[in-house]
């Protein structure tokens, strides 16, 4: 990818959700660093995911825990009849493929 253009085919909000599907246990943190992005940035994008309904967290002990809705239709027009879960399947590596 050319650095210089600033734009890449993956958004942050498309980015979270993956790393999350990877480890639903992970610290904020965690995820930043995974998607190379901030907190900050991390802590808006669970809020809107949340409010969306495509991401719920529970508090187990000091930690939390993120889970996913799968089945809940992806926002373009475009996609809108596709799952979040065919957005995961088709950039998500299976398993023996990583």
């Amino acid at each position: 990818m050319d650095q210089q253009s600033g734009w890449s085919f993956r958004t942050n909000h498309a980015r979270m959700p993956l790393a999350v599907a990877r480890d639903p246990a992970a610290r904020l943190r965690d995820i930043a660093a995974a998607c190379h992005i901030t907190e900050r940035t991390v802590q808006g994008i669970v809020v809107d995911l949340e409010q969306a309904g495509y991401l719920s967290r529970a508090r187990h002990g000091r930690r939390t825990r993120y889970t996913l809705r799968l089945d809940g239709r992806l926002r373009h027009p475009a996609e809108a009849h596709l799952p979040v879960r065919g957005l995961l399947d088709l950039i998500t590596p299976r398993d023996g493929e990583r």
